[in-house]
């Protein structure tokens, strides 16, 4: 009875508007998502929204705008670990940092519209999709351009194949290979590669090297037995 006590009419209708424009909004950008095959797509960022929505819309309802808060807080914060699940690494990659970045705007989408926030939440889609889509041409255009080999610092990183029960003299032999090249390793990170492999990738500390070099060190490290498959790659870092 407690419960029938708690209705209120007025408030139902405001929580009503509230969820449907999260659901609304956060299906707009979960469409653009959706159309292009992304990991995150048109209901996973409709849920954010709407899950972000509830939770405002509720703290707001029994502890007012203090609450509200207080929620958004959590939200902000938590919402990184749901981003962090979209985040795969491939082949020494990072891939899905977009999406990520995308489901934390439907979260603060969602936010607004359940802080009653309507148009500041319409004014985020906007910003939201506008960032996955206009500003796609000129992420291309500028990934068209050659270069800048002196203002651009590159990571170099070695990945090497190994059955599971050998990856520690793999990774010495890696280490001890490199370092006679004068190419230390300032990192390095072990992963299960299928069932019985590992993948030790091992990222170099030098940022300026000879590729005719590397390549020859793989082709070095090809011969030796322990190895069952090696290459290296660059990638641009911040």
């Amino acid at each position: 009875m407690q419960a029938l006590n708690e209705i209120n009419v007025n408030s139902l209708l405001d929580t009503t508007i509230s969820l449907t424009v999260a659901f609304l909004l956060g299906g707009l950008i979960g469409f653009e998502r959706q159309y292009r095959q992304r990991t995150a797509g048109l209901r996973t960022n409709v849920l954010v929204a709407v899950g972000a929505a509830i939770f405002v819309d509720m703290a707001n309802r029994l502890y007012g705008g203090e609450g509200a808060v207080r929620v958004v807080a959590y939200v902000v914060s938590g919402i990184g670990f749901l981003g962090a699940g979209v985040i795969m690494r491939e082949q020494g990659n990072v891939r899905g940092i977009n999406t990520a970045a995308t489901i934390w705007g439907s979260a603060a989408v969602g936010a607004c519209a359940g802080a009653d926030l309507i148009l500041e939440a319409a004014i985020g889609t906007f910003y939201v999709l506008a960032a996955n889509t206009l500003l796609r041409p000129v992420v291309n255009q500028i990934n068209r351009q050659p270069l800048d080999t002196v203002a651009v610092e590159m990571t170099n990183i070695f990945h090497v194949i190994t059955a599971r029960e050998r990856q520690e003299d793999a990774l010495a032999l890696l280490e001890l290979t490199l370092e006679q090249a004068n190419h230390p390793i300032v990192d390095d990170d072990i992963q299960p590669f299928g069932d019985n492999d590992v993948e030790i990738e091992a990222t170099l500390a030098d940022s300026s090297v000879n590729v005719d070099e590397l390549d020859g060190l793989v082709r070095k490290l090809k011969r030796q037995p322990v190895i069952k498959q090696v290459y290296w790659n660059q990638s641009t870092t911040d």
